[in-house]
């Protein structure tokens, strides 16, 4: 008797290439990564955005980017229209891949009317990637995890 193996990885069939492509344009137009925000913060010319943390007062005194705005999730929508400017999209963090806090943070946004993107990663990956923070004892850095980010060089090339 034979037994025929199934490729997990293949039980279902890949999209065709017109699918794939459009889904990858619309993961791409609600998702960033921490690399090309820190890219765009580092840029002279001012990133095009506005970069919110949604975590609690305690969480960005833990650590935060630096130059984002604290506006936690529950204050959404008593604060946006005082903070931000409707024209300028706005990218928003959490703590880390394990937390959908910056995903509920977007999608209030997106539910007041402004453009939005989540920073995939959150804070976690900001600083394993060996960015500088800040705290309310100064600004902090920590060693680039290998796991995470090239070591020698500013990009991963992806």
């Amino acid at each position: 008797m034979t037994t025929t193996t199934v490729n997990p990885v293949l039980r279902v069939a890949p999209a065709s290439p017109a699918v794939a492509a459009a889904h990858f344009r619309a993961s791409l137009a609600l998702y960033t990564d921490v690399s090309d925000v820190a890219a765009a913060l580092a840029s002279g010319d001012g990133p095009g955005f506005v970069l919110a943390d949604s975590r609690s007062a305690e969480a960005w005194d833990q650590g935060h980017v630096p130059g984002a705005l604290h506006l936690p999730t529950a204050r959404i929508t008593e604060r946006a229209a005082d903070l931000l400017d409707p024209a300028v999209p706005v990218v928003t963090y959490c703590w880390g891949p394990g937390c959908d806090g910056a995903a509920r943070a977007a999608l209030a946004l997106a539910e007041l009317g402004y453009r939005v993107k989540e920073m995939l990663g959150g804070f976690e990956y900001w600083v394993r990637e060996g960015f500088a923070y800040g705290t309310p004892r100064g600004g902090e850095r920590r060693a680039a995890d290998p796991l995470t980010a090239v070591l020698d060089s500013d990009a991963c090339g992806c």
